[in-house]
């Protein structure tokens, strides 16, 4: 199911919008913005697992020795 959500723009920013979508090759503004969602979604995936290697690196991290310990 599909959810309709409006944004407002400044007039410059929709034409810009406008350009990228065709330059790019998107069927349309929506898929443009879901794939601009998608690629934040990964950054932040991406970022927390920085976070935590870096947590695992100062010996913070749990080392497992079996799937049972992950509980």
């Amino acid at each position: 199911m599909r959810t309709i959500v409006n944004i407002s723009l400044p007039k410059e920013m929709a034409d810009e919008l406008k350009r990228e979508v065709r330059r790019e090759g998107f069927a349309s503004t929506s898929e443009f913005i879901r794939t601009l969602i998608r690629e934040y979604k990964r950054a932040q995936l991406a970022r927390s697992l920085y976070a935590q290697r870096r947590q695992f690196d100062q010996g913070k991290g749990k080392v497992l020795k079996s799937l049972q310990d992950w509980r």
